[in-house]
């Protein structure tokens, strides 16, 4: 058993423990998790809280209870996450990464800003930007394709954001805020569906004779310092199959 030291609910840290392990394929489809009262032995919960998490998961759409059997892993691509959520897990965890996945591919390079950027960033067009981009992964294939465009200043002030590698002591805008004094103040989400074009088909490393007519979803974030400077610009491709999901308490 692995619960997490953290605020979450006794229920959350079950589900959450259970989610690593079907994300990372520790549990392989067809698996069958303990039930609802092995649960609530092994994690000293009552079974109303044990069958809270199983529902979560359910929920989820990572298990699914058979009748007089118990509940099954299913086989199905994890959701993708916009810049936004990377960034709350990132603040909440000290990772960006979601349960299973990991990143590669991480390029840099200091490049005119295309105009859509150029007017997320609130900069004359053509201007210098740093286009960091890397592709997230976990064991279904890629999750998204995230391109961060950042406003090159930023760049003197933290060489590493212009290396083509993955960034050491904190993500880029948790880099940006210590070497500003600037947090982050607030963001600026959208989500859309576009047609698989062929950069597209590129960038999530699909064949370019065999695409999907399915649309793809689209996330940008845009990260505003608590002076209203903009710092940085998102956007998340989402990998075929995949879809973006999001969850709140509400009281």
């Amino acid at each position: 058993m692995a619960g997490q030291a953290d605020n979450r609910a006794p229920y959350a840290r079950i589900a959450a423990h259970y989610t690593e392990l079907i994300t990372s394929g520790q549990l392989q489809p067809g698996t069958l998790l303990p039930s609802i009262k092995n649960l609530s032995e092994e994690w000293k919960v009552s079974t109303a809280t044990a069958e809270k998490a199983l529902r979560k998961l359910r929920n989820e759409g990572l298990v699914r209870g058979i009748h007089g059997i118990g509940t099954e892993v299913l086989d199905a691509p994890a959701p993708m996450s916009s810049g936004s959520q990377r960034q709350d897990r990132g603040r909440r965890t000290g990772s960006s990464w979601g349960d299973g996945e990991r990143s590669d591919s991480h390029q840099a390079a200091v490049v005119p800003a295309p105009a859509e950027v150029a007017q997320a960033l609130d900069i004359p067009p053509g201007s210098d930007v740093i286009r960091r981009s890397r592709v997230y992964r976990d064991r279904h294939g890629i999750v998204a394709h995230s391109t961060s465009w950042i406003p090159a200043r930023y760049g003197k002030l933290i060489p590493q954001l212009a290396t083509s590698e993955r960034l050491t002591g904190g993500t880029s805008l948790q880099l940006i805020a210590q070497a500003t004094g600037h947090p982050i103040s607030h963001r600026i989400d959208s989500a859309s569906a576009s047609l698989l074009t062929p950069e597209y088909a590129r960038l999530l490393e699909l064949e370019p004779d065999n695409l999907s007519t399915e649309p793809v979803v689209v996330m940008t974030a845009k990260f505003v310092d608590n002076e209203g400077n903009i710092v940085e610009y998102g956007v998340d491709l989402g990998g075929p199959g995949r879809t973006w999901r999001t969850e709140s308490e509400v009281s």
